[in-house]
């Protein structure tokens, strides 16, 4: 048996899907079916259930499973330690990242992480909320970056850093003039928001109900970038964080307002899977992420976290 056997097949245990697990490894569905039947043969027993209409490891097939899990943490572990032995910080680095964080507060991090480590090369891919935290299960990549994280057994949390989160407007808006606003003043102007399900509409929606209010949305978008665009053309005002219109506010498209009375922020995070083996760059990486970001003021309240119940429901921001 070879180490690639070992990772189809703890791959096709955990995605419950030929066709998943035939992707994260690039290969065919037949692939991992030929590969599953080989083990089965080389073991001389049936691992996989096929009377079952949904995916069903036999006893032996979960045996087989945890071994190949710790076959395969050994073996990451081994590559690892070579490479600290060489003092070797190369490889590749795979990220999924929701669209705001990708776009506006990743780039930097990852100019000054490739200058001081050319031999990384790192992959970046943007998805939407709920399916970063499926790509950590997964093992699809190697970290995950989110607002507003969910504590989830399988996955480790690591701060990054926090936004503040400013009102928007059009320059030429009657808030436009002012320094800062207050919160309940926003139910008198058109309000454009997030998508429901998305997790800083929620957070927002939960500062309103702090304040004993509810605002109706007249649009309501599933990315940062169109909320923007909306603003710009006067359709309404905006709750966003504020790294994510910082060009805007430099070109004078956009003009963002303080919330008055709190300080309203937005966690961000980096996830990893619990357990995994971090070889000398992802460390690295990490280090990069949590050295050079800009500390919150610990003592402001924040917006609260999204709540364990809403983790399948998690969107793009």
């Amino acid at each position: 048996m070879q180490i690639d056997n070992f990772k189809v097949f703890a791959d096709l245990v955990e995605t419950k899907s030929f066709s998943k697990a035939a992707k994260l490894n690039g290969i065919t569905q037949s692939a991992v079916s030929q590969q599953a039947r080989a083990m089965e043969r080389h073991f001389k027993t049936l691992l996989i259930d096929r009377s079952q209409k949904q995916f069903q490891l036999t006893r032996e097939g979960q045996r087989v499973y945890d071994s190949s899990k710790e076959i395969l943490h050994d073996y990451e572990k081994l590559l690892s330690e070579l490479q600290e032995l060489k003092k070797v910080i190369s490889g590749t680095i795979r990220i999924s990242t929701i669209y705001s964080i990708g776009l506006h507060e990743l780039p930097p991090y990852i100019k000054r992480f490739l200058q001081e480590y050319p031999a990384v090369n790192v992959r970046v891919e943007y998805r939407r909320s709920n399916l970063v935290y499926e790509d950590i299960l997964h093992n699809a990549v190697d970290f995950g970056l989110v607002a507003f994280p969910v504590k989830t057994r399988q996955i480790e949390i690591v701060p990054f850093r926090e936004d503040q989160m400013v009102l928007i407007c059009n320059p030429q808006h009657a808030l436009a003039q002012e320094k800062e606003v207050d919160v309940r003043s926003l139910s008198q102007h058109k309000f454009i928001g997030f998508d429901p399900d998305i997790p800083t509409r929620k957070a927002i929606d939960a500062i309103f109900r702090d304040f004993r209010f509810e605002v109706e949305p007249v649009m309501e978008f599933d990315n940062i970038e169109t909320v923007k665009r909306a603003v710009e053309i006067d359709a309404g005002v905006a709750i966003v964080p504020s790294a994510t219109v910082a060009q805007e506010t430099k070109q004078g498209t956009l003009v963002a307002v303080k919330l008055r009375g709190r300080t309203f922020t937005r966690p961000l995070a980096v996830l990893h899977r619990k357990g995994r083996v971090l070889t000398p760059a992802m460390r690295k990486f990490i280090d990069t992420l949590t050295s050079q970001s800009d500390s919150a003021d610990s003592s402001a309240p924040s917006i609260p976290p999204a709540s364990a119940e809403e983790e399948n429901t998690l969107s793009a921001d």
